[in-house]
């Protein structure tokens, strides 16, 4: 991998980690704050050669400070906060004085901070503080491992690929999923014949294996167009992006939340329920007719049934026509 490689995937995974900590954080779900700041001790070590601790490890609810570095004098707060109001109001506690030959330094975990590296703060303890310097953000962080050397890029790509890379990325599977949607949304569906179709005998006897009644003419109706959706995923494929996996993948976990309801075809709706409101709540969704909409939806989801991704397969399913 190259530099740029790397530096594009640490981007993508502090981004998404931000956005989550702020979406969980309206919600009041403060664990990603919680784990973000043993994530940033670590980071902070590889990048700026720092031998932080976690200080909540040793002080119980220990205000003001969050990570200390004792051989460089360091002492940093970790918050996804970020106000001026609450930076002085951590200059003020009266734990600071005993630091007060360390330097603060504050980290902004989820929110752009330019405007706070500006301004004049209220420091009672004269504890060292440069805003310019000493005020972190994604933006500061970013920068500097954009210059950093190859190497060191290189070990900061394998920590994050550790602690982030595993996670199901759930604002990237909406966005590809969101992806695939606006492109369907443009085809014209009213040609699909001139692609190949799936085999309607096997359709028939995975319909009936599942026994679904009612979403039976869904799928009838939409299993003509899988050789177009092939294709559209074909092309996303062969760009690199992977987004089929990711939507078929999407679509598979919405279907195991609800594998376990008797009535099959209750199963089949709520997956093509749950699809279309994780659509409307990405932000990478561009707006199309609701009907427009659903329809993507459904050919998706019919799309998902016959490529085995979601209901039991009756012995020796072959969906694909000789």
């Amino acid at each position: 991998m190259n530099r740029t490689e790397y530096y594009n995937y640490i981007d993508e995974k502090l981004h998404t980690l931000a956005y989550r900590i702020t979406t969980n954080g309206k919600l009041n779900m403060l664990h990603l704050h919680m784990h973000s700041e043993n994530f940033y001790l670590h980071l902070f070590n590889l990048l700026y050669e720092y031998n932080l601790k976690n200080l909540n490890e040793t002080l119980q609810n220990v205000e003001a400070i969050d990570l200390i570095d004792n051989e460089k004098k360091i002492v940093i707060q970790v918050s996804s906060t970020n106000t001026k109001q609450k930076i002085e109001s951590s200059l003020k506690k009266k734990l600071i004085e005993d630091y007060a030959d360390y330097t603060f330094k504050f980290i902004s975990i989820s929110k752009a901070v330019e405007n706070l590296k500006t301004q004049t703060y209220n420091n009672p303890y004269s504890i060292t503080f440069n805003p310019i310097n000493d005020i972190y953000d994604i933006a500061s962080v970013l920068n500097t491992i954009m210059l950093a050397s190859i190497d060191k890029q290189k070990q900061i790509y394998q920590f994050i690929k550790k602690e982030l890379g595993n996670e199901v990325d759930i604002v990237k599977l909406d966005s590809n999923l969101a992806t695939v949607i606006n492109l369907l949304a443009k085809e014209k569906w009213d040609d699909a014949n001139i692609y190949d179709n799936p085999n309607p005998f096997e359709i028939d006897r995975k319909i009936s294996h599942n026994e679904l009644n009612s979403t039976k003419d869904i799928i009838e109706e939409y299993q003509i167009y899988y050789g177009r959706v092939n294709k559209k995923y074909s092309e996303l494929d062969e760009m690199g992006n992977n987004k089929s996996n990711s939507v078929l993948a999407t679509i598979r976990r919405e279907y195991r939340k609800f594998k376990d309801i008797e009535d099959k075809d209750d199963i089949f709706l709520s997956v093509i329920d749950n699809i279309q409101e994780r659509i409307l709540k990405s932000a990478n969704y561009a707006h199309i007719p609701i009907d427009e909409l659903e329809l993507c939806i459904d050919i998706l989801v019919v799309d998902a049934f016959i490529r085995c991704k979601i209901f039991e397969n009756p012995e020796g399913y072959n969906y694909a026509t000789s």
